[in-house]
């Protein structure tokens, strides 16, 4: 079909600005009216999707069905397996992708869509536990559903009253509340949304451990307490790492001596070189163990008390240490 042209009408600013506050006031109306309405059906929806051993199965046609591949998007990546089928795709071999554990949520705002009502002798065979989301309870879809979460539409905000709207925004923003209420069922976390999303920077912020970035091993600029400021000095140029550590025999930490530290102590009276590491060392320093997260030790070199560090040491549960982390490669890494 050829591009249709019309006269467009002479709308001024106002006419505008008013057709679209009108979508957005039925659209936000109908969501607030949908609030109230939410009762045992929708509590029944949530259990069914929670008790279910296998996935939720999300369909519809056409704007449904953009609206049910975005709700399956979501309730995936917050803890529900789920997946989409496109409806027509059903009906032409993809209702084998439905397992009979599988949770199945049709859309469809006049519960009459031939491609869904297709898929019903179907999945009764299967025994699915069919939710459907629809305009109309009373409609084919609805009879046919276990459960039932009827979204009525009074107005679609369309100036044709035609294209759906309301009814799919309704439709987006009930899935997202199953999906909400799902998650705190299953008590999912902000870690466990860090594992499906570990590409991401929550995913990086709530994954990354100080053990993953940290520097260790010979690279490690350690010193012993009575070690003269000569000997400290060249191992930090040596290591150029911005800092030494002092470790008692044992390994354990007993302070550290920093590049900001040495330039204050340079306007020192007296002979520099030969004072000892604990003589000027910052005792009982600010630390990070290694099964610490990242942004943590981000967040401790950034508002520590005596003053901003970029740097600092990493010990174990015995205090022994085993690396320092720099604020450097905590940042490269992009945790933040």
């Amino acid at each position: 079909m050829g591009k249709i042209i019309r006269v467009a009408k002479d709308s001024g600013t106002e006419e505008i600005l008013s057709r679209a506050r009108h979508v957005l006031e039925t659209e936000a109306r109908a969501i607030l009216d949908l609030k109230d309405r939410l009762g045992a059906d929708f509590v029944r929806a949530v259990t069914t999707i929670y008790q279910s051993r296998g996935r939720v199965v999300i369909t519809g046609m056409g704007k449904s069905g953009i609206i049910a591949r975005k709700i399956a998007a979501t309730m995936a990546s917050t803890g529900t397996p789920s997946l989409f089928v496109h409806a027509a795709e059903g009906a032409h071999g993809d209702l084998g992708m439905i397992s009979a554990h599988d949770v199945v949520i049709a859309i469809s705002n006049s519960g009459e869509t031939d491609e869904l009502l297709a898929l019903l002798p179907t999945l009764k065979l299967f025994n699915n536990p069919l939710i459907a989301i629809v305009g109309r309870a009373s409609s084919t879809l609805g009879q046919n559903a276990d459960v039932v979460l009827e979204c009525p539409v009074k107005d679609e905000g369309c100036p044709l009253g035609l294209a759906p709207m309301t009814s799919t925004t309704l439709a987006l923003a009930l899935g997202d509340a199953l999906a909400a209420a799902v998650m705190d069922l299953r008590n999912f976390r902000r870690e466990d949304y860090a594992v499906l999303h570990p590409k991401g920077s929550l995913g990086r912020r709530l994954l990354t451990r100080v053990r993953d970035i940290m520097i260790s091993g010979d690279r490690l600029p350690l010193v012993r307490p009575e070690f003269t400021l000569k000997t400290v000095i060249h191992e930090m140029i040596s290591s150029n790492l911005g800092l030494a550590i002092a470790v008692t025999p044992e390994g354990r930490l007993a302070g550290i001596l920093s590049d900001g530290d040495i330039k204050r102590l340079l306007e020192m009276k007296g002979d520099f070189f030969s004072r000892t590491m604990e003589q000027v060392m910052t005792v009982d320093p600010i630390s990070t163990t290694d099964d610490a997260l990242a942004e943590t030790a981000l967040r401790a070199m950034e508002y520590n008390k005596r003053r901003p560090i970029t740097v600092m040491p990493v010990i174990d549960s015995d205090e022994k240490v085993v690396g320092l982390i720099r604020m450097h490669d905590i940042l490269q890494a992009k945790i933040r």
